[in-house]
């Protein structure tokens, strides 16, 4: 072995055993060249015995056996040594800024750590938690002889400071934000698509903001996973083991330097959580860990896969995030007033709330649900119910028994929390329809989803049509820093003016886009192409070499990939409802658009389809198969591993941001905004973000009403309009040149794009229309209803049940219509009616009545005309007359009736309590 002196061999060695045994050594201590001339030196000239030499001459020697030391004394006894740099004093920020998710949206702070050595930050996969653990004396010694990289830290290190600094005096009260995944960066892989992105964007925004915003979540060991394609196209999945420090994760200490560790009660055993912190700007993201020695096997794994493993999983991992969450923040001493969910995975928080404030704070149940109700939000953003998780009456049975007990309610009233249809033993729990019971407000996230998510919930509030419903909307926006690329950011800054970043989501400031020259958009929009090929030429090298394709096919593939050509991008995930298959409904017409000689076209696809999801899996196995084609070769390309890196390098190079999703099932979809903050045209159906944001002459759409029944018949009508809308208005568009060279009709485009598309689809627009329509309401309702310890609560609790009780004890004394018998009006004719109720000795105030206007639709559904609260003329202790006059506006056969509701000024909404009569 190395560093060992040779031993004199003690006898002959048979050949096939020595052969077997430096095979042996060979593959314990990898030491090829000693194996290789070791098996040489067999059977050739000379070899020692006893201190003599024999010379084999074409007669073999009596076999005799060398007698070698124990394998385990030739394989090496490492021991751990830590070797910790002391960073130079004038260096100090540095590894505080690596350690915050800052650097990740500034891109002043990436330049500056890439600077150190770009090699080694390529090696780090520009980690700069990684490159500081590779770091050498001779590298700081020549990055503080460098003047220009000094100016940059000086520069990027006083932001830093200056940034962190205003955040001390935060700029409302506490809220804390729950969700199942945060896409931060694609070094922080605790997310795997649209859902955690959006969360990790709200969570920087929250930090540029100032608002005083705590995440919590859970710190997966293995993530999502990664996509691999076989040779044949086939869909690999396969998981890593993530270093937690290099995610910028620190575990959480308490005031004596002890881990901070939670528990919950599990069948016959206790589940443990450690507790891990990053910091993402000013904000804190607190993430739970099951993967501890504690912990059972079983329970360890709980956290190792986000999705991952079976229902019994899922649901562990929905349990320890909303009761291990709340109990988290208990552990730290941090006491929210406001709530978010963002999804129903989060809905638990609620129930461990409502049981403290039964066992600690000796609330009724009713009154508990009171003040849980009055400070939670749930956000839902998924558009068919099939999309909710739903779990079992045994699974719930099973791990949380006793909590029915613990909040005083029977089991079968703890169980209809989650019902959609309560007492209905065949439904299942769900986690959306929790959160919904617990939350005071609830929105989709677009202006459609809003309106599909009041049809989805409207079972629950019986007697009120869906577009009466208290749910809302808030359309997501992107994180400008995150997104941006920083060629369009020095634009963006030097057109705009300084206070610019101030609030980025004013459209006065974006209107002066058009003061800048065609000719510099066009070059930005240029280069941002260019860079992104190269890009994916380099992706393209190496997933092809890992599939071992042949030189000759990987030469031809990227040879024909060219920055020149109008390029589109299609990247999501790959559910069946995308529709990605649209484009490859008519090949030899898609292969006339891209094999156009004058005017060539090339397709970028990306996207993972979910482990279970086999019709998901076999769309991309067939686009892969297409794009090996010979016509589409170097045309349509599928990129494997689609991730936070490829997907900012998609949105910010190419020319059109292609979505085809079915509609209405695409929520919001914010890879266009994304898109259009880049200067990217969108081309997509009319759903979600886009059927808002759309204007004519900053892109395209298909539109959003269908025009057949049949999804089939519907496919085939928008792949023909997909292919129409290329060949007659995108290609020429895009290479109808001036004298210099520019297409100044697609720069107008873009221009309309960005001054009136894209300050509208910020992060800072989204969450101002939070702050406005949600958390500022929730504040000052929470704050009035835990005053005097939970006074409001009690008042509130004990009105309703007194409501409940004496409600169908109401009756109508008489009801009166005074208008042409009630039948036929005039138009402008007033409607007149009054209502004589008997309150039995209820208050008058306590009640309120409203007549109510619909007709059927053109689909013959009922649809509301108009609604009108009746006035409340007289009575006296028992009896009220409510009464209206209401002028006809309408032309048509309508259907009225009126409407009993109980009154309330400290009812945030209608359906805050869904008590109605229809009279």
């Amino acid at each position: 072995t190395p560093g060992q002196e040779e031993e004199p061999a003690r006898s002959p060695m048979n050949l096939l055993a020595g052969r077997k045994l430096a095979r042996e050594i060979s593959e314990s201590a990898r030491w090829d060249n000693l194996v290789v001339n070791y098996l040489e030196a067999i059977g050739s000239t000379l070899e020692k015995v006893n201190g003599r030499q024999e010379l084999f001459r074409g007669k073999m020697a009596p076999a005799k056996i060398i007698e070698m030391p124990p394998a385990e004394s030739m394989r090496p006894k490492w021991k751990k040594i830590h070797v910790a740099i002391k960073v130079p004093e004038v260096f100090k920020m540095l590894p505080r800024m690596a350690k915050n998710l800052w650097w990740t949206w500034n891109y002043e702070a990436v330049e500056m750590f890439e600077g150190i050595d770009p090699d080694l930050w390529e090696k780090c996969k520009k980690n700069p938690n990684i490159l500081m653990e590779r770091l050498s004396v001779e590298h700081f010694e020549r990055i503080e002889k460098n003047p220009e990289w000094m100016e940059r830290y000086k520069r990027v290190s006083e932001r830093f400071q200056n940034y962190m600094d205003a955040g001390k005096n935060k700029a409302t009260n506490k809220i804390a934000y729950f969700s199942m995944e945060y896409g931060l960066h694609e070094s922080v892989k605790i997310y795997s698509g649209g859902l955690g992105v959006l969360a990790g964007d709200y969570l920087k925004q929250a930090s540029d903001d100032n608002i005083d915003l705590v995440g919590v979540g859970l710190l997966y060991r293995f993530g999502y996973f990664s996509q691999n394609l076989s040779v044949g196209g086939e869909q690999l999945a396969s998981y890593h083991s993530h270093n937690f420090p290099n995610m910028s994760a620190v575990p959480v200490r308490n005031e004596k330097g002890a881990l901070v560790k939670i528990s919950i009660a599990f069948p016959g055993r206790t589940l443990h959580a450690r507790v891990w912190r990053i910091d993402v700007g000013r904000v804190p993201l607190f993430l739970l860990d099951t993967d501890i020695s504690e912990n059972t096997p079983i329970d360890r794994f709980i956290t190792h896969q986000l999705y991952g493993g079976d229902w019994e999983n899922r649901f562990k991992q929905e349990f320890l995030l909303g009761i291990g969450g709340i109990r988290l923040l208990d552990a730290l001493g941090i006491k929210p007033e406001v709530f978010h969910c963002n999804e129903g995975h989060a809905a638990f928080t609620g129930l461990e709330r409502l049981r403290e404030y039964v066992q600690y704070d000796k609330l009724t149940f009713q009154e508990g649900l009171e003040v849980v109700r009055a400070s939670s939000l749930f956000t839902t953003h998924t558009p068919v119910p099939a999309g909710h998780d739903l779990f079992s009456e045994d699974m719930l049975r099973t791990y949380m028994p006793h909590y029915a007990e613990r909040l005083g309610i029977s089991w079968e009233a703890f169980m209809n929390l989650g019902k959609m249809n309560p007492d209905n033993p065949e439904e299942n729990f769900s986690m959306s329809i929790l959160a919904s019971r617990l939350s005071q407000q609830i929105n989709g996230v677009s202006r459609i989803h809003g309106q599909v998510s009041r049809n989805m919930f409207k079972d629950m509030y019986p007697g009120f049509f869906p577009e009466e419903l208290h749910i809302g909307y808030v359309t997501n926006g992107v994180h400008y820093g995150t997104w941006t690329a920083p060629e369009w950011q020095q634009i963006y800054s030097s057109a705009f003016g300084p206070d610019f970043q101030l609030d980025i989501s004013d459209p006065v400031s974006w209107e002066k886009i058009f003061d800048v020259t065609d000719e510099t958009i066009w070059n930005v929009r240029r280069k941002q192409r260019k860079k992104l090929l190269a890009y994916i030429k380099n992706r393209l090298l190496s997933n092809l070499s890992r599939r071992q394709e042949t030189p000759r096919k990987i030469y031809k593939m990227l040879e024909a990939i060219d920055d020149k050509v109008l390029t589109v991008g299609f990247a999501r995930r790959f559910a069946t409802y995308k529709r990605a298959h649209l484009l490859f409904n008519d090949l030899e017409r898609l292969s006339r658009i891209v094999n156009n000689p004058h005017m060539p076209v090339q397709f970028i696809y990306a996207g993972k389809a979910h482990p279970a999801d086999d019709a998901g899996q076999e769309l991309i196995k067939h686009i892969n198969e297409i794009s090996r084609r010979e016509e589409f070769r170097g045309k349509i390309l599928f990129l494997e591993d689609y991730d936070m890196e490829l997907g900012a390098a998609l949105v910010q190079g190419v020319d059109v941001w292609l979505n085809t999703p079915t509609r209405p099932l695409e929520a919001s979809g914010t890879s266009g905004e994304k898109a259009a903050i880049n200067g990217v045209l969108n081309f997509s159906v009319m759903d979600g973000w886009w059927a808002e944001g759309y204007i004519p002459e900053a892109g395209w759409n298909l539109q959003e009403e269908r025009t057949y029944e049949d999804q089939a018949f519907q496919n085939e009508l928008d792949a023909e309009t997909i292919y129409n809308t290329f060949e007659t208005e995108i290609v020429p568009l895009f290479y109808q040149r001036d004298e210099k060279g520019v297409p100044t009709e697609w720069v107008r485009y873009i221009k309309n794009c960005i001054a009136k598309i894209a300050p509208h689809y910020t992060n800072k627009r989204m969450m101002d229309d939070y702050l406005n329509k949600y958390y500022n309401p929730l504040f000052a309702h929470s704050e009035r209803i835990k005053k005097d310890h939970y006074q409001l609560a009690r008042e509130l609790s004990h009105w309703k049940n007194t409501m409940v009780r004496r409600w169908d004890s109401i009756e109508v004394y008489a009801k009166r219509i005074m208008s042409n018998s009630g039948k036929t009006l005039l138009l402008g004719e007033p409607f007149l009616a009054e209502i004589e109720l008997d309150l039995n000795e209820m208050a008058h105030s306590d009640i309120g009545v409203e007549v109510v206007f619909v007709r059927r639709s053109f689909e013959d559904e009922p649809e509301i005309i108009s609604v009108h609260e009746m006035e409340r003329l007289e009575g006296d202790k028992d009896r009220v007359t409510f009464g209206c006059k209401i002028p006809a506006k309408h032309i048509g056969v309508f259907n009225y009736a009126f409407r009993m509701f109980p009154k309330n000024e400290h009812l945030p909404h209608r359906q805050d309590f869904n008590l109605i009569k229809w009279l």
